[in-house]
């Protein structure tokens, strides 16, 4: 053996020994506890009162899915429940702390100080983030500030090759959109292994290399009592064993060796998006394209005076021209929008998670004015447009008082006038948060919300006239983030419960209801409001008449788009639907045939629902903070 050889192995050796050498600790790791499940709360007194017994333990780590519904309720129970803790504690929210959000997300972050976390234990660096999904039903993706956050983290390490645990709720694969992102980042570095949950049940996988370790629920399932994970680091090895709270600490079930990771010496080439689809349809063009920086959950509004708004969560709402892409104004609210704006006579309104509704002028987006309520507005709303033109369109009187409709995540749903956020009316019959946009229908206003429900207001004093439920409870199946569409005296929604309903909308009485085509959320309607259209969750889109009193197809297309589970609506503009999928594909169909005419590949985020000034062009945002102008070229 050469000089150089036993030179380099000594380096290496003594990196070993600097970098593992005196690191044994022991850990519990808690994950999915579902607070506000029937069995959450007891399941986790149980473990905490464990923990507590158990003098060797020195921290806790919770990854995600920390209550069932994201709702303030919730993580306030369980905040308190983990402040008798006698262990440093750090936490991330998983998808149902922050899908179905009332404050949407930020109630986590005030209450236990960040959704994300950083702390050192002996040689090891801890680093937890989640990736959502943030309030919108889709894949788990990794928003643009939370990367930010952690190349921060990585780039300012003191020692390079120090060995780091990733804590996250999601395993890092093709369940979250931009997998790949974190992969190569944390690849870059000494990553021993990720800690993930969210498959309630232990598990053993490989992240292109780096080793990944799924901990069980904290819920008892099927057993009499809950459990959670050991992890004890001794030496050069971390062991992970199943603790039953006050019995037992099984014989460990798994185990890594740490020690230094070179993943750079990985040749292997690993599964990345496919962008191919672009290469059958090079006529269609991005033509500009905006970035915030931010999560974007909210839909673009297009005006007719060349203008694009959208919000995001930093709670910038954007004017951006349509034409160019350039950013014109832009407005500050006090928390992030989730809100899709709604739009009349130069005038914008949307609501944000710091409890204001808003009132701004378009073209300089100054405030005319804001409505306080009493929580977060996640919700979009609907305008009601009563005006009567004298002497030419310049010159508009009301003849009735105009409301603006929009429901609240304090169990209220509100109609304000809207020259001056006064007056109107409140709803007050909710137990659960409005995330949908309403729709107006003949003297009502329908809406879902988290609660079960569908409701019918009088649309000019918030009298409640019906309201709807399926047959299955649980509020997670409530027909609360699909956007009602209705036609030929029916209203039409499909529900998380993969049905499909029309009811009478002056009785609210079931027309028909059926489980044959699998949807969720991803509804539609028809220019001349003759066909509603629907996703299914594999592949189809289809046309139903809205005139029949029974599902009749007018059309059906198998598009080849695969699992897709977005929320977002279908939109016919000028004979042509446009519809949005989960990772990133924009598809353009004949909407009366249901022929695809292209298809195009934005990126890998989820589409919020699309917004087209025509038939051939169509402004789109996804979560990863984008806003772009499609263009399909003659």
């Amino acid at each position: 053996m050469n000089m150089k050889v036993c030179t380099t192995l000594a380096a290496l050796l003594l990196l070993w020994s600097t970098t593992f050498a005196q690191t044994n600790c022991k850990f519990a790791w808690l994950s999915d506890t579902h607070i506000g499940s029937e069995t959450g709360e007891a399941d986790l007194r149980h473990s905490i009162a464990d923990i507590n017994a158990m003098s060797d333990i020195a921290f806790v780590i919770l990854s995600g899915d920390v209550t069932e519904m994201g709702s303030d309720e919730q993580l306030r129970k369980a905040k308190s429940l983990l402040d008798s803790l006698n262990k440093p504690c750090y936490v991330v929210p998983g998808n149902h702390d922050t899908k179905w959000s009332e404050s949407g997300c930020t109630t986590f972050p005030k209450l236990f100080g960040s959704d994300k976390f950083v702390f050192e234990r002996g040689k090891f660096r801890f680093i937890g983030l989640h990736q959502g999904p943030r309030m919108r039903m889709g894949d788990g993706h990794w928003a643009p500030e939370d990367m930010r956050w952690l190349d921060s983290v990585l780039t300012h390490l003191p020692n390079k090759q120090q060995p780091l645990f990733f804590v996250t709720h999601y395993p890092v694969d093709s369940s979250i959109s931009n997998w790949y992102v974190m992969l190569d980042k944390v690849k870059k570095y000494n990553t021993q292994a990720i800690l993930h949950g969210h498959g309630h049940r232990n598990g053993v996988f490989n992240f292109e290399g780096v080793a990944g370790i799924m901990s069980r629920s904290n819920l008892r399932a099927r057993d009499t009592i809950g459990g959670y994970t050991i992890g004890e680091v001794r030496n050069d090895t971390l062991f992970v064993s199943e603790r039953t709270p006050g019995v037992t600490t099984s014989r460990p079930w798994h185990y890594i060796l740490l020690n230094i990771k070179n993943y750079a010496a990985d040749t292997a080439r690993f599964p990345r998006p496919d962008f191919s689809i672009n290469l059958r349809y090079p006529n269609v063009k991005v033509k500009w394209e905006f970035n915030s920086g931010y999560t974007i959950t909210s839909s673009p509004l297009v005006t007719d005076y060349a203008h694009v708004f959208i919000g995001d969560a930093s709670g910038t709402l954007y004017n951006i021209d349509k034409w160019s892409g350039r950013v014109l104004r832009h407005f500050k609210a006090g928390g992030p929008i989730h809100s899709t704006p709604s739009y009349l006579r130069r005038v914008v309104y949307f609501g944000s998670t710091d409890s204001n509704f808003y009132c701004v002028g378009s073209t300089w987006l100054e405030k005319a004015w804001s409505s306080k309520t009493d929580a977060a507005v996640v919700s979009s709303p609907t305008i009601n447009d009563r005006w009567k033109f004298l002497l030419g369109p310049q010159h508009h009187y009301p003849i009735e008082k105009q409301f603006i409709y929009f429901g609240c995540s304090d169990g209220t749903f509100r109609a304000l006038d809207m020259s001056y956020g006064r007056g109107g009316w409140t709803f007050s019959g909710l137990s659960g948060f409005v995330e949908t946009k309403p729709l107006r229908y003949y003297g009502k206003v329908i809406f879902g919300a988290w609660d079960n429900y569908l409701y019918a207001l009088d649309e000019n004093d918030g009298k409640l006239l019906w309201k709807w439920r399926g047959e299955r409870e649980g509020a997670l199946l409530s027909p609360a983030a699909c956007i009602p569409v209705a036609a030929h005296g029916k209203v039409f929604i499909v529900a998380p419960d993969r049905m499909m309903t029309a009811i009478d909308a002056e009785t609210g009485k079931q027309v028909w209801r059926t489980g044959k085509y699998q949807v969720r959320e991803s509804i539609g309607i028809s220019e001349d409001a003759e066909r509603v259209y629907i996703r299914t969750l594999r592949d189809s889109i289809l046309a139903l008449s809205t005139s029949a009193n029974e599902p009749k197809e007018v059309w059906c297309t198998n598009v080849g788009f695969g699992y897709d589970h977005n929320y977002a609506a279908l939109v016919e503009k000028d004979g042509t639907l446009f519809y949005g999928t989960r990772n990133g594909l924009l598809i353009a169909l004949n909407a009366r045939t249901g022929k695809v005419k292209w298809q195009h590949k934005t990126g890998v985020a989820l589409l919020n629902t699309v917004a087209p000034i025509d038939g051939r062009r169509v402004v789109v945002s996804n979560v990863d903070g984008e806003v772009m102008l499609v263009e399909a070229e003659d």
